[in-house]
Formats: C-alpha cells, sequence, structure tokens
C-alpha cells in the first residue's frame, strides 16, 4: 500500500513539473496587444529595430563611407545598434515608442503634433549626441548633412500647413523571424485608433 501511494504521488508530481515546463512567464497578452515601450528597455527595443533594419539601405549608406573602411562587420553592428538604442531612448524622452510580440517583435517610434527629440537635455539623457563622435567624418556628413535635412525637407513638403500638427512615423520595423504575422500593421491601426479617440474626447470637451 504504501508503495502505490508513493507511486501515485510520483505521477501527479511529474504531471505538475511537466505543466510548469509548458507554462510560460511571458505575459500572453504581447503576442496580441500593443504596449508602450519605456526608457529602461531601451536596449532591447533598440537591438530589435537594428535587426530589422539590418539590410536597410540608408542605414548601410551611413556606415559604408570609404574612411570606415577599416571597420569590422561587428564594429558597424554595435554602432547599428547604438544608434538605434540613441533612438528608442530619445522617443520614449520626447514621443512615443510602442512595441508587440513576446521579445520586441516590431517597434515604431512616434512623435505627437509639435513634439520634437533633437533638442540638447534629450540628446544627453538618451546618448544620442554619442552618435557624432561614432560615426566617422564622411558618416557624419551623409548622416547630419544628407540623411536628416532630406527627411524633414520630405515631410514639410508631403504635409505642408498641416507638418507641426500631425503625428509622424519615425520608424516602424519588424524583426526578421517575425514578419508575416501582421505586427506593423497592428502597431499602425492602435496608433490611429489611440489618435481617433484623442481627437473625440477633445471634440466633446470644447463643444
Amino acid at each position: 500500500m504504501e508503495t502505490s501511494k508513493n507511486s501515485k504521488s510520483g505521477i501527479h508530481g511529474s504531471g505538475t513539473l511537466a505543466k510548469w515546463r509548458r507554462r510560460s512567464l511571458i505575459p500572453s497578452t504581447w503576442e496580441t496587444s500593443v504596449r508602450f515601450v519605456n526608457v529602461n528597455e531601451s536596449a532591447a527595443a533598440g537591438s530589435a529595430l537594428a535587426q530589422a533594419f539590418a539590410t536597410d539601405a540608408m542605414s548601410q549608406y551611413v556606415l559604408d563611407g570609404d574612411d570606415m573602411a577599416d571597420y569590422s562587420d561587428e564594429q558597424k553592428w554595435k554602432l547599428h545598434v547604438d544608434y538605434m538604442t540613441y533612438m528608442v531612448a530619445a522617443h520614449c524622452y520626447k514621443g512615443m515608442v510602442t512595441t508587440i510580440g513576446s521579445d520586441y517583435d516590431a517597434v515604431a517610434l512616434w512623435l505627437a503634433p509639435g513634439q520634437q527629440m533633437d533638442d540638447w537635455w534629450t540628446s544627453l539623457r538618451s546618448g544620442m549626441w554619442k552618435l557624432y563622435y561614432q560615426l566617422s567624418a564622411e558618416g557624419r556628413r551623409r548622416y547630419y548633412d544628407e540623411m536628416i535635412p532630406v527627411l524633414d525637407q520630405t515631410k514639410e513638403e508631403v504635409m505642408g500647413e498641416r507638418n507641426q500638427d500631425c503625428y509622424y512615423l519615425v520608424y516602424i520595423g519588424t524583426k526578421p523571424n517575425a514578419q508575416g504575422r501582421g505586427y506593423a500593421g497592428k502597431l499602425i491601426r492602435d496608433m490611429v485608433a489611440k489618435v481617433l479617440q484623442l481627437m473625440s474626447t477633445c471634440s466633446t470637451f470644447h463643444r
């Protein structure tokens, strides 16, 4: 009888252990729900965004100057990750960062109307100021004198009078191993819904 009792207890214990092994501590809602990223998550979200833009032509252009020929692939990758991490942190301070997926599978950086993330205080806190010294001379020229002005000019030309009165999607990217799940679309639709709700609330308040 004692042997039988122990046997049953052992089977029950094995079943419980198997159940624990199947259970994940990752919040299940992260797979289907959009959430905001906090500044202390900048490194993880920045790494994810770097993976999403690993083959991006513009990202490669900044890091492929002739004076960076001696940089190893590892050095360029680290700089790419650093840049995305700075961008995430800056938008956490002066903007919004949203993500979906169990491991920051898709990330979006947003600026609300009138928001800018290039002031000196945000640059200091986010680490963005370091980028100037990390890039080569040609990299700095390509980034600060070519890329940024073109992006600003394009936004102004497209938005016209609404340039200061719009939500701006600065970056959105999905990690290669998470593509095809509709994550980017969910990030965009979620922000659109939030903006429409805010506009509706403001309209009701002013009536």
